[in-house]
């Protein structure tokens, strides 16, 4: 757009030639033709001189301009310097501290490296130890004393490591002290049971299940999970047992068929679920990290009428869902119907997780059981070390642990029973195991006992004196120190 400026100069420019012009037509006394011809000269030159000084007036403001844009752009040089030194500086600063930090990260792994060494080295020892031990057959007053001790009451207030080293071992080459082999525990533990189911036919031993029920003398008795290699109790699995009128034991798998084709599996689970809610409770007051695994049989999963108990029983201990463990047998995981997969789902919305146990093979889909609740699997010892399950299994066991934990899924190595299956379960990366090995299963100590009531009588009579007093002698005081808590790696050095 033109400016006003540049009309006003045209317009004077205009009349001064055409002033010219009649100045000297009128004055002069020259013709009108060479009068136009003068002031036209006139107009052109001065349209020429407004010309050339605009070029040179614009030509100095660009100059300018661009002395400014090479002003500014130096300072923008000299500011994109400076941020990048600083962020040289900061690189370099970030670098140092990636390389500090991977130092530490390099010390501490091998420190827990060397640590990890230093347990398969314990454990082989011990293992070696125990393979000695079993060389040695034990005495009859060693094995009469060895088989009450199985069937100790677990103390819920005493942390495991206390109860292990409640009873002090004797020097190493004393015979007495030699521990019987974890199939002797097993023995021991199911001596009780075994016979209680012999001698019985099937009418009889529902006769005796259908009264144990009534009168309710259904019992649990718990066996804990360990971390490995720390042997940490983490977990707790409730073990069904049913008592008789003589108050003889019948084991688990002696009277679960029977129980599920009489239907009377229904009642058992709602009243082991209760006894299971009560002991969580019972251990949480001590530990908020214990959980408690119980089982639930197929039969209560598919009953719509039982689940519904179940359900609503659950529903009002919804508080507890985290630690309370739901295990169901792989077999129930691989035959599930449309009213077992939505039961299933319902509980999994409330909260809770499940287990599965009663593994026979390895062929396992860690994201569908992921999706399903699936939180647990409790695979025997044995089956992860058949050398066998290599070729028949999709995975190597030695990567199942790691498999299953992308899925969130922890691995149980269930059955432990000697030292040398810890030290290969090991290098399976196994974070839990269970077996006689750590404990067998054990039943509840009452509520209201005290800590000594599981003490021996022979304890119990040193502990009163002669006299049946509280008091201890002096000497007995004075010699006697008092008993050193022994946890963790030092229980199982203590073994050695």
């Amino acid at each position: 757009m033109i400016r006003i400026s540049t009309i006003f100069i045209a317009i004077c420019m205009v009349l001064v030639a055409a002033s010219l012009g009649l100045v000297l037509y009128a004055a002069a006394g020259i013709s009108g033709t060479e009068s136009a011809i003068v002031a036209l000269t006139a107009l052109t030159f001065l349209i020429l001189y407004n010309a050339v000084s605009m070029r040179l007036r614009d030509r100095s403001d660009v100059g300018g301009q661009i002395a400014d844009l090479s002003r500014g752009t130096a300072d923008l040089a000299r500011q994109v310097a400076e941020f990048g030194r600083r962020l040289a500086a900061m690189e370099g600063r970030i670098a140092s501290s990636n390389s500090t930090n991977s130092d530490r990260i390099q010390s501490v792994v091998g420190e827990i490296n060397e640590l990890g060494g230093l347990v398969r080295q314990l454990a082989s020892t011990v293992s070696a130890h125990e393979d000695l031990l079993a060389g040695a057959a034990p005495g009859p007053a060693a094995a009469a004393v060895a088989g009450p001790e199985q069937e100790a009451p677990i103390d819920l207030i005493a942390p495991f490591e206390e109860r292990q080293a409640a009873a002090p071992l004797p020097p190493f080459p004393a015979p007495p002290a030699v521990q019987p082999r974890p199939a002797a525990a097993v023995q021991t533990h199911t001596a009780n049971a075994v016979p209680a189911a012999n001698g019985r036919n099937q009418t009889q031993l529902l006769a005796t299940l259908r009264n144990a029920i009534d009168e309710n003398r259904i019992d649990i008795f718990l066996q804990p999970m360990v971390t490995l290699p720390q042997r940490k109790v983490r977990f707790y699995e409730a073990v069904t047992r049913v008592r008789d009128e003589r108050d003889q034991l019948i084991a688990a798998e002696d009277f679960i068929s029977i129980a599920e084709a009489s239907g009377l599996i229904g009642r058992i689970d709602n009243m082991v679920m209760l006894r299971c809610v009560q002991v969580l409770r019972r251990l949480m007051v001590r530990n908020k990290d214990v959980g408690v695994f119980c089982n639930v049989a197929a039969s209560t999963l598919g009953n719509s009428t039982t689940f519904a108990q179940c359900l609503d029983f659950l529903e009002a201990n919804r508080a507890l869902a985290p630690s309370l463990v739901l295990e169901f047998k792989q077999s129930t995981f691989r035959n599930l119907g449309p009213a077992e997969t939505e039961n299933l789902a319902a509980l999994a919305q409330r909260g809770f997780r499940f287990s599965i146990d009663h593994v026979t093979d390895l062929r396992i889909e860690p994201r569908e059981l992921a999706d399903r609740g699936v939180r647990f699997i409790k695979v025997p010892a044995t089956l992860l070390l058949d050398p066998r399950q290599a070729s028949t299994s999709d995975i190597h066991p030695s990567d199942l642990s790691d498999l299953l934990g992308r899925f969130g899924i922890d691995l149980i190595a269930e059955r432990i029973e000697g030292e040398r299956a810890v030290v290969d379960l090991l290098d399976y990366d196994v974070r839990f195991g269970q077996g006689f090995l750590f404990a067998p299963p054990r039943p509840l100590r009452p509520e209201g006992a005290s800590a000594t009531g599981g003490a021996s009588p022979n304890q119990a009579q040193d502990t009163q004196g002669p006299n049946g007093s509280g008091t201890q002698s002096s000497g007995a005081t004075s010699s006697a120190p008092p008993p050193q808590r022994i946890t963790g790696n030092a229980a199982l050095a203590r073994r050695i």
